[in-house]
């Protein structure tokens, strides 16, 4: 499963352990489903506009939330609208927590999005480049809590806050001594979620002296994260080199196949030549120069 359910525990050990950053002022569809959500969601219950405008800020995201969870689209266009008016005015209680990473297993990116909008709201950080150095100051300044300050800044990073100076600090974190540290530097880099990120959690999945946060980038190229479709594809290539790497241990090899094997959904095994020539026949720029020279050829 990659390590998902560490991932869970992980995240409340880090939610009830780390403070909140100490401010100054108070997929498209994914191509391959979570191993494992945190929380089980029944439908939420429907309310006319005006009854939900009655509703406290805080309930008001809880049910938005809730309802993009299960595909209500009305809800996620509210949830756009309205989350930037929450911030200062909700906040980040165990039940919106939850939600909060229900959201982030969801199949949709726009969900996923949806979730880390409704945090940064509920934790007062707004998107903008204070934040930013307001999490930096943090994490310089408290070392025992940077965890969610890590986590949080990769959210940043990925709705548009700085992301260069985001990927700068999280891949500084990415090599620090302390593995408690590089952990949550991967989980800042998996939720900034672009093409640059991929590279440095490749090398954290083969070269990180800890199997913790071996297991955590394999997650995050696999499934966990803000990863496009298109980016976690674009590792495969990569992967395929390591499967055969000699300089790898068994455990690392075994987390590569299983990278693979979530990226693509294929069940293939643990022969680096079978997932060769798959990957001969299903990479997705290979499929479209076949179809360019198809067409050119008619």
């Amino acid at each position: 499963m990659l390590g998902a359910f560490s991932l869970v525990a992980g995240f409340e050990t880090a939610r009830t352990t780390f403070p909140a950053p100490k401010l100054d002022s108070d997929l498209e569809a994914q191509g391959s489903s979570p191993s494992v959500s945190p929380v089980s969601m029944p439908a939420p219950e429907n309310k006319s506009d005006a009854e939900f405008k009655r509703l406290p800020p805080q309930q008001q995201a809880e049910r938005l939330l809730e309802r993009a969870m299960h595909g209500d689209e009305s809800s996620l266009d509210k949830l756009r609208e309205n989350v930037d008016d929450w911030r200062g005015r909700i906040k980040n209680t165990d039940r919106l927590f939850d939600l909060v990473l229900a959201a982030l297993h969801a199949r949709d990116l726009r969900v996923r999005t949806a979730g880390i909008d409704v945090d940064l709201a509920a934790n007062n950080l707004s998107k903008s480049p204070e934040s930013v150095a307001r999490l930096l100051r943090q994490l310089q300044g408290d070392p025992e809590g940077r965890g969610m300050a890590l986590w949080r800044l990769g959210s940043l990073g990925n709705r548009g806050v700085e992301p260069e100076k985001v990927l700068d600090s999280l891949l500084n974190y990415a090599h620090d001594r302390n593995e408690h540290t590089r952990y949550w530097a991967v989980e800042g880099l998996a939720m900034l979620g672009n093409d640059a990120a991929v590279a440095p959690l490749l090398e954290l999945l083969t070269h990180d002296p800890s199997a913790r946060v071996r297991e955590r980038a394999a997650s995050s190229l696999g499934q966990s994260g803000m990863l496009t479709r298109e980016e976690r594809l674009a590792a495969v290539p990569h992967l395929l080199n390591f499967a055969d790497d000699d300089s790898l241990n068994t455990t690392t090899r075994e987390l590569v196949y299983g990278t693979l094997r979530v990226i693509t959904g294929a069940a293939l095994g643990n022969d680096a030549n079978a997932w060769r020539e798959w990957w001969a026949n299903h990479d997705p720029a290979r499929e479209r120069t076949r179809r360019r020279t198809g067409v050119l050829h008619a």
